[in-house]
C-alpha cells in the first residue's frame, strides 16, 4: 500500500463549497483519474482519503493537505498529472509526495495554522499594531461563540499563539494570525477579528500555512 500526502489550493470558486462536498469532489476526481484507490473495511467500504483541518465556508487556502492510500505504487508526477485533469477550476495541485503509510493520522500531527485576514477598519497602522499589542499581551480573554448546538463559552487568547501586521493602507489593513489547531481546539480568524474590534466580517481570510508536528 502507498500513501501520498498532497499539498492544494482553494480558490475563489469554490471557497462556499463545504467539507463533505470537497472530498465528495476529491473521490470523483480520483476515481475518473483512475487512481488504484485503496479501500476502508466494513459493511461499507470508502476510499481511504482523508484531509487535515476542515476549511470553514467561505475561506480560501494555499496550504491544504490531504493523504490518499493508493492499493499500489503510483509515482507523484503521475499522479499530479493524471489528477490534475480531472480537477474543476478553484483546485490545484501544488505538490505530491510519498509518506511512510503507518504515519500517524494526518489530522492528529497538525499544530497550528496561519491566515492572512484582510478587513476593513478605520484604524490606522499605529492604532491595529497596538490593538494587537494589547490583544498577545492578555492572559485569558473569555468568549462565547453561538452555534446551531448552542453557546460555547471559552478562552479564545489561548487558542491566538501569535498576530503580525501585515499592511494598512485607507481600505483596511492585512493581519497575520497563527492559531491553534490540535485536540484542544482550534482557532477562528473572524472570531479574533472581532476581538481585535473589527466590527465588520473580514473582506477576505486565507489560510496561507498548515503547521505540522514534525516541522
Amino acid at each position: 500500500m502507498q500513501r501520498l500526502r498532497v499539498r492544494f489550493c482553494r480558490g475563489e470558486e469554490i471557497k462556499f463549497i463545504s467539507h463533505l462536498d470537497i472530498i465528495r469532489l476529491w473521490q470523483r476526481a480520483l476515481l475518473r483519474a483512475g487512481m488504484p484507490l485503496a479501500y476502508s473495511e466494513g459493511f461499507s467500504p470508502h476510499p481511504r482519503i482523508s484531509l487535515a483541518v476542515p476549511l470553514a465556508v467561505g475561506i480560501t487556502s494555499e496550504a491544504e493537505l490531504m493523504d490518499v492510500f493508493l492499493a499500489r505504487p503510483v509515482s507523484p508526477h503521475s499522479f499530479v498529472a493524471a489528477v490534475s485533469r480531472q480537477l474543476p477550476p478553484g483546485v490545484h495541485i501544488t505538490q505530491a509526495h510519498q509518506i511512510a503509510p503507518d504515519l500517524p493520522s494526518l489530522q492528529s500531527q497538525v499544530r497550528q495554522a496561519e491566515y492572512k485576514v484582510e478587513a476593513e477598519t478605520e484604524k490606522g497602522e499605529q492604532d491595529m499594531a497596538s490593538a494587537l499589542d494589547s490583544f498577545l499581551s492578555l492572559e485569558q480573554l473569555p468568549w462565547q461563540h453561538k452555534r446551531d448546538t448552542g453557546t460555547r463559552s471559552y478562552d479564545l487568547r489561548a487558542l491566538v499563539d501569535d498576530l503580525w501586521l501585515i499592511d494598512c493602507s485607507p481600505a483596511g489593513c492585512a493581519i497575520g494570525m497563527r492559531l491553534r489547531c490540535d485536540s484542544t481546539g482550534s482557532g477562528r480568524p473572524e472570531q479574533v477579528a472581532a476581538a481585535l474590534g473589527l466590527s465588520r466580517h473580514p473582506r477576505s481570510i486565507h489560510r496561507t500555512r498548515l503547521i505540522m508536528a514534525t516541522s
